[in-house]
């Protein structure tokens, strides 16, 4: 089985996971911006204010939190093979805004 990229994270297994479960969105209400660093990395939006169509690819005004981290990391931190806090304490993980917000990651990583 090949590896996942970030843009299959984001595009299908977040996408769905929250198509599957719309009171996630619901309850948090508020947006995402990942920026992705590195080989395979890139910017995406997980927008849980709107009534669907949560998950794209670019840049948003005003998120509710901003994360910051290589590609490579985050591959690792949605597989389990990364802790978020041990992430976020050695710098893997970089976060500006809503704390809280970033605390309800784990609901829509998965």
């Amino acid at each position: 089985m090949s590896k996942k990229t970030c843009q299959e994270v984001f595009e299908v297994d977040i996408a769905e996971r929250l198509k599957a479960k719309p009171e996630v969105a619901e309850a948090i209400k508020s947006s995402y911006q990942f920026d992705l660093t590195g080989e395979g990395g890139g910017q995406w939006v997980v927008d849980l204010t709107k009534a669907s169509d949560w998950v794209y690819a670019g840049q948003i005004d005003q998120a509710g939190v901003t994360i910051t981290m290589s590609a490579s990391d985050f591959l690792e931190l949605v597989a389990g093979k990364l802790n978020g806090q041990m992430a976020f304490m050695t710098g893997k993980l970089k976060i500006k805004g809503d704390m809280s917000l970033a605390l309800k990651l784990q609901q829509i990583l998965g």
